[in-house]
């Protein structure tokens, strides 16, 4: 019965893929060096499909990856019972030193938190605009979410 329930609240991959496009803030767990869950919520944008953020080189998250890449990432909104939705991504969290795929997420999740117009992955934005953000993510990378297993439900289709 209850995998019955399971399957109708399940969302379809590309209804998986809208619902991570048209979110942008992410819960981000991975693995502290005693084994207890770090976990925090991070500014996100989807670079090849999956879900990017920067963050400091020298951050928690970026020293528990580097030992041990294991991240799991939940993206939810709700409030009603009814309304609940979310997708749960199991699978490893890659740290990426390369300036250029960290300044293309870096431009998206930088306009964002600024409460600047968001421009589209690549799309060229404001210079003075684009050089506050390049100073700001220079002690950054970037990591992206590897899914091995995601999980989803809409309890809207309940």
């Amino acid at each position: 019965m209850a995998g019955n329930k399971r399957e109708k609240i399940k969302m379809t991959p590309e209804e998986v893929a809208a619902y991570l496009a048209e979110n942008f803030k992410v819960q981000v767990a991975t693995v502290g060096k005693d084994g207890e869950p770090h976990l925090v919520t991070m500014f996100y944008t989807l670079y090849e499909g999956k879900i990017a953020f920067t963050t400091y080189k020298a951050s928690q998250k970026v020293l528990n990856l580097r030992r041990n890449p294991t991240m799991t990432c939940l993206v939810e909104d709700g409030v009603e019972n009814s309304e609940l939705r979310g997708v749960a991504l199991y699978g490893r969290g890659l740290v990426i030193e390369d300036p250029e795929p960290r300044s293309k997420v870096g431009m998206v999740v930088g306009s964002r938190m600024a409460g600047l117009p968001v421009p589209k992955l690549g799309e060229p934005i404001d210079p003075v605009i684009a050089e506050g953000i390049e100073q700001a993510i220079a002690k950054r990378v970037l990591v992206v979410m590897e899914p091995d297993r995601i999980v989803s439900w809409d309890h809207g289709k309940a």
